[in-house]
């Protein structure tokens, strides 16, 4: 028996309701991750309300409790979302020169740095937090965005080496602080009440980064 025009209507709106649906979920998710992302990288975990951020979506607590069940699986969240993005920003083509894949990824992770200071903050101090999962995120996060950086480096020096690998660990974390600091100093300057010197530009904290990173591999290398 062939259905009626108005049930193949109703068919046919049932069956495309889901997409629709599903896209209204992933973007209710995204708005709630960036408001927590704001409020997470400007306050210590403890101090973010729950409620406040669902006054913010203009949602109820419960609904967002609906997409998010506890408030570490919303943090959780939040990092991770942080990291895929930083992860994102700073990808090279396979076949980049290992300096130019550097100095690009440099740029950009000094970029993502300058745009999303909150955000930044957030994945990079969240390993504080008593939380294997997010500690867990943010390390792989590092381990991925070197490994990036180093790519192409093998045949100069030897990147399994105990003593290389710990030297790139106290890079990374030189990166992290510079990086930080220069937003802050960034953010300072644009005060109208601001006196002091000027920032440096990013292109000269890519400059001293990159340095850095190559004067480990050249100590390494002999």
């Amino acid at each position: 028996m062939s259905l009626s025009l108005g049930a193949r209507a109703r068919t046919r709106r049932h069956v495309e309701k889901p997409p629709r649906l599903r896209l209204e979920v992933d973007a209710r998710r995204a708005q709630l991750v960036e408001l927590g992302l704001a409020h997470f990288g400007s306050k210590a975990y403890d101090d973010v309300s729950i409620d406040d951020i669902a006054q913010a979506a203009g949602i109820s607590k419960g609904l967002l409790y609906h997409y998010f069940p506890t408030k570490r699986a919303f943090y959780v969240a939040c990092v991770r979302s942080a990291a895929s993005h930083l992860l994102a920003m700073t990808d090279t083509p396979e076949d980049t020169p290992p300096l130019e894949r550097l100095t690009r990824g440099l740029d950009t992770y000094l970029e993502y740095v300058r745009a999303h200071g909150r955000a930044y903050a957030t994945l990079m101090r969240s390993g504080a937090a008593v939380d294997r999962e997010v500690v867990t995120i943010v390390d792989n996060t590092r381990a991925m965005f070197l490994a990036r950086l180093t790519r192409g480096m093998e045949g100069a020096v030897d990147l399994e080496s105990p003593l290389l690998q710990i030297a790139l660990v106290g890079w990374v974390g030189l990166a992290e602080a510079a990086s930080l600091a220069w937003v802050e100093k960034c953010v300072a300057a644009s005060a109208p009440d601001y006196a002091g010197a000027p920032p440096p530009a990013a292109i000269e904290v890519r400059d001293l980064l990159a340095k850095a990173l190559l004067a480990i591999f050249t100590s390494r290398s002999g």
